[in-house]
């Protein structure tokens, strides 16, 4: 990678994929966050970056930038907005709310083009599914 960056410093892709490399493999999301935005100045309509950006920021927890990034993310065209939708899901989840989370994944199948994404999405529901009635049945036990 370093290599491919030596060559041509400005390459969004190469910038993402080492982006990725610091935030997947050696979980250094502050440099990842660097090669994200670095990607993002030098090409801000790469449908590539902006996935693997938002999975960073979530994983790392800011999840205020996460939600910045995908209301830009969502108007790039060609991008999976299946995807976007289901990390939008995923960042409400994570802020506690399980019930914006649910509706963010009926927004997500309706960009489902593909039986494996349609699955994700199924799959992720039945889990926030699963956890809202774990949760309610914990607040009945509490109040009893």
């Amino acid at each position: 990678m370093n290599y491919a960056l030596s060559y041509d410093s400005e390459d969004a892709d190469a910038l993402c994929l080492m982006g990725r490399i610091h935030s997947e493999v050696l979980k250094d999301y502050e440099k990842a966050k660097e090669y994200y935005e670095d990607a993002m100045i030098y090409d801000v309509s790469n449908i590539n970056t902006p996935k693997y950006y938002i999975s960073c920021l979530l994983e790392n927890e800011d999840l205020d930038e996460a939600e910045k990034l995908i209301k830009y993310a969502v108007k790039i065209k060609g991008i999976d907005k299946c995807d976007l939708w289901y990390q939008r899901s995923f960042l409400s989840e994570k802020r506690g709310s399980l019930t914006n989370a649910m509706k963010f994944l009926e927004i997500a199948e309706g960009y489902c083009f593909s039986p494996c994404s349609w699955e994700v999405i199924k799959d992720r529901k039945k889990f926030l599914k699963t956890k809202m009635t774990s949760k309610k049945r914990k607040k009945k036990k509490e109040t009893n």
